[in-house]
């Protein structure tokens, strides 16, 4: 392969995996590399450690903002719209948010929810264990962590699977299994913001602790939340509180399964599944990039950066960056130290980071000790997306319980 064959633009080249291989070039031969964008002025791929720590530090300079995380830009109508979810703020504005939605996801609200997430979890293992068979996707790894957003959220119990079905709609926008044309996204945006402003209506006033009630009576220097913060900060939640975990999952379990040996070590020693979960988090790394703009002229690694250029940080390549991870291309239950950056670094470091690390432990040690054979069933099928690496369908079987 040659810098000019190199395309991480393109959803249909990560419908066969995340390219590595490109990765692995870029960070030697040219770690800060202008990318054609088809339609678009193009834009740099950031893809050394270094660079992306010192990136995401620089909000002053490197802007979330100015136009939003996606490597498209959007119309002014739209980036108007899309600059309300925090994940398109900058300080302080983004400060005064994030002090807001902290307050579902205190690592003591967090641990005071383990007894809860270990019950949700038997409950789906206990539909699927004595079949012997299941998609991975949608019996397991999608079913946590979107109970568990809509228990923290108060979400009603029969409207959880469109949740569902709006983030795959809002995450699949390059897979047309999902969502065929741009407007379908703002469609299905445009429900999700209706349903939130249905629910905050009837909880304004109230005293609630889930999210919803926090959210919609809260207040930022002296001002409410107006409806269109208040329903962004709820498509965000809702979204990223599920879609992230549930593809994590599913690319952790395949990895284990093509790894036999390694998940032989996790069934002979369990205490080695939280250092198995920041091994999944790295080697799968379900947000593939973000984006930031320049707010004035600067340069990387000697590479000339104008105000305005797009710079996109590849977090998939800072994790296998042989600087920081010896043998990056060996997935290793055991890793230690294990610096990664998959929940991203700075001021938009993921919020739900306990949580996430709560529902991926929890899962696997119930997986690990009643599912311990399970293995591929068929081809896995991975989202058609250059953002999400995600995973739509994994075919599984196993030794199925027997009936006490």
């Amino acid at each position: 392969m040659r810098l000019a064959e190199i395309d991480l633009y393109s959803p249909e080249v990560f419908v066969q995996g995340v390219p590595h291989d490109a990765f692995r070039l870029l960070r030697a031969e040219a770690p800060v590399h202008f990318h054609a964008e088809p339609g678009g002025v193009g834009y740099y791929a950031i893809t050394k450690y270094d660079d992306i720590v010192a990136i995401s530090k620089n909000p002053g300079l490197f802007s979330s903002a100015r136009g939003a995380t996606n490597i498209q830009d959007y119309p002014p109508e739209d980036l108007s719209l899309v600059q309300m979810m925090m994940l398109n703020m900058d300080p302080p504005q983004h400060a005064k948010f994030r002090r807001i939605a902290r307050t579902g996801f205190t690592p003591r609200m967090v641990a005071a929810l383990e007894p809860s997430v270990r019950a949700t979890a038997t409950q789906i293992i206990d539909r699927v264990a004595k079949t012997g068979e299941c998609d991975f996707v949608r019996s397991i790894s999608a079913e946590l962590p979107l109970q568990v957003i809509a228990e923290l959220m108060g979400i009603p119990n029969e409207d959880r699977q469109q949740i569902f079905d709006w983030s795959n709609r809002l995450i699949g926008f390059d897979d047309p299994e999902f969502q065929n044309t741009y407007e379908d996204g703002k469609v299905a945006a445009a429900e999700v913001w209706g349903y939130a402003s249905q629910l905050g209506a009837a909880r304004k006033g109230t005293t609630g602790e889930d999210m919803v009630s926090v959210l919609v009576n809260a207040v930022v220097d002296g001002q409410s939340l107006s409806d269109m913060e208040f329903e962004s900060f709820f498509l965000l939640l809702a979204v990223a509180g599920n879609e992230t975990t549930r593809n994590l999952i599913s690319g952790g379990m395949l990895a284990l399964m093509e790894n036999p040996e390694q998940r032989a070590r996790l069934v002979a020693d369990p205490s080695l599944i939280p250092s198995a979960v920041e091994e999944m988090l790295r080697w799968v790394t379900p947000v593939m990039y973000f984006r930031r703009t320049a707010t004035r002229d600067t340069e990387i690694r000697g590479v000339k950066i104008k105000e305005n250029d797009k710079v996109v940080m590849y977090y998939p390549s800072a994790n296998r960056d042989e600087q920081y991870f010896k043998d990056g291309d060996k997935f290793d239950v055991g890793r230690t130290p294990n610096e990664h950056l998959a929940f991203g670094v700075g001021e938009h470091f993921c919020l739900g980071t306990s949580l996430a690390r709560l529902e991926i432990r929890v899962l696997f040690e119930e997986l690990i000790r009643r599912l311990p054979d399970i293995e591929l069933a068929g081809a896995p099928r991975r989202l058609r997306s250059n953002f999400i690496n995600g995973t739509k369908a994994l075919p599984v079987r196993f030794t199925p319980e027997k009936a006490p």
